[in-house]
């Protein structure tokens, strides 16, 4: 309820009105809104009287409703959905065959041997945890790397694979102004988020052929070629998220030539190291490369997916430069970046991952249930091949399914025909035609095929 504040004002005594009069609403309230002098205060003298509402109108009532997120929407009209053979392959999150979420073994045991040690809670320096730093550019880059030993990566552990290239993003913005970065048409839905947020100019490199349902290489190497010397160039590193569509090893080499010859920055986002091929060194061989050849390198680590440390958010963001000397500078300014956006990262997750990849028998064991995990949705996508090869009778080629990799699967199906999906078929997917094959278990396969045959021939 709007209060009314009374204050006696000096005016000549014919234009006074009582306090019974204005409480009993005789007030003209068209005259009391003539006068602004403040959107949420409405103020007007009346005499002897002057009356002051204050407004329900919110301060914040400019503020839009923002559209749901493409992706975490998914679930959530899949959780309302109450069909028994609904299907959840928006969210890229690892599940058992029984569509379950499911814990690594190896998680467990480093999460039991920190209860046992019982590690304090106290604040991580702003870099982070310094064993995790270590191993994780280890991991990337090769224990034996002469980048490691020359001490010439500046790694800083970040809010998972998000905070990471934010931080990056950041740092383009404060000491490369004007520099734009290439993302691959399609790319993961937030990159385009993340560097508008950080006020990075970006534009799209050409990387998925709608006819072959592959890659457009020579349309991706045509678009490097024209962009502005300097570029920054952003790379998936394995299992590119959305298509599941990678370069060839020898297409790697062509992209590097490009790269190095318009002097652009490569900038690698590694999500699923070891959880695309179930190799971790298979998987970090593109970003190896560029180092090989003496590139200074960006790269973006996440552990949510070969960990399975989704909620723990944790990441990091390496930096490999030319000299020692600058990699120190370059690990001070995204600490500086990093103090006022959260201050320091968390600890937990980044303590298992130190303690897993430091420990010989963990990391072999951890290298087994990658390996595991992997093979499960290489068996989906293989069954789901098997399933849409043997039902569709129109002679589609279908092999395009076993050619991707890693636990996404693009379809090839557009709006309305992912719509179809939804609506008739309940499989929850998001509307760029990417199915997540790690919520798919083998069981349902057949179900699936049947849903994409109908959606591909009978809608337009």
């Amino acid at each position: 309820m709007a209060s009314t504040l009374l204050s006696l004002a000096s005016a000549t005594p014919s234009a006074s009105l009582s306090f019974h009069e204005i409480n009993k609403g005789k007030l003209n309230r068209g005259c009391m809104n003539k006068e602004k002098t403040n959107p949420f205060i409405k103020a007007k003298s009346f005499g002897r009287v002057s009356m002051v509402v204050a407004s329900n109108v919110s301060r914040f009532e400019g503020i839009t409703m923002a559209p749901p997120d493409p992706i975490l929407g998914v679930s959530e009209a899949f959780k309302a959905d109450n069909h028994e053979l609904k299907l959840n392959l928006g969210v890229g999150a690892y599940r058992t065959e029984e569509l379950q979420p499911y814990v690594l073994d190896v998680v467990k045991k480093a999460d039991k041997l920190l209860l046992e040690k019982g590690e304090n809670r106290e604040y991580l320096p702003i870099e982070g945890l310094a064993a995790f730093n270590k191993v994780t550019a280890e991991l990337l880059f090769g224990v034996d790397n002469p980048v490691i030993r020359q001490q010439r990566v500046a790694t800083v552990q970040g809010l998972s694979g998000t905070g990471s290239l934010r931080l990056a993003a950041a740092l383009i913005e404060r000491y490369f102004p004007g520099a734009k970065v290439l993302i691959s048409s399609p790319t993961w839905g937030n990159h385009k988020n993340i560097f508008n947020d950080a006020r990075v100019p970006w534009s799209e490199y050409r990387y998925y052929d709608p006819k072959t349902v592959g890659l457009d290489f020579e349309g991706m190497i045509a678009d490097i070629k024209a962009a502005p010397e300097g570029s920054f160039i952003l790379l998936h590193g394995c299992a590119h998220n959305p298509t599941g569509i990678d370069p060839t090893p020898e297409e790697w080499r062509v992209i590097a030539d490009v790269i190095q010859e318009k002097n652009h920055i490569p900038f690698f986002d590694i999500a699923y190291q070891g959880f695309a091929s179930g190799s971790l060194d298979t998987d970090a061989a593109s970003v190896r490369m560029f180092v090989a050849r003496g590139m200074e390198v960006i790269a973006a680590q996440s552990y949510s997916k070969n960990l399975g440390l989704y909620a723990e958010r944790i990441g990091a963001i390496n930096v490999v430069c030319s000299s020692p000397e600058a990699a120190a500078r370059v690990k001070s300014q995204l600490k500086r970046i990093a103090r006022p956006m959260y201050s320091n990262p968390p600890v937990h997750g980044a303590r298992i991952v130190a303690n897993i990849v430091g420990d010989s028998a963990l990391f072999k064991e951890w290298n087994a249930e990658m390996e595991m995990m992997a093979g499960r949705i290489k068996n989906v996508r293989h069954k789901l091949f098997d399933s849409l090869s043997s039902k569709d009778k129109s002679g589609k080629d279908w092999s395009f399914v076993l050619k991707q990799i890693g636990m996404f699967s693009f379809t090839g199906l557009n709006k309305a025909q992912c719509d179809n999906m939804t609506n008739k078929w309940h499989v929850y997917m998001i509307k760029d035609g990417r199915i997540s094959l790690a919520g798919l278990s083998l069981a349902k396969c057949e179900y699936l095929a049947d849903a994409i045959i109908d959606s591909y021939h009978n809608v337009s």
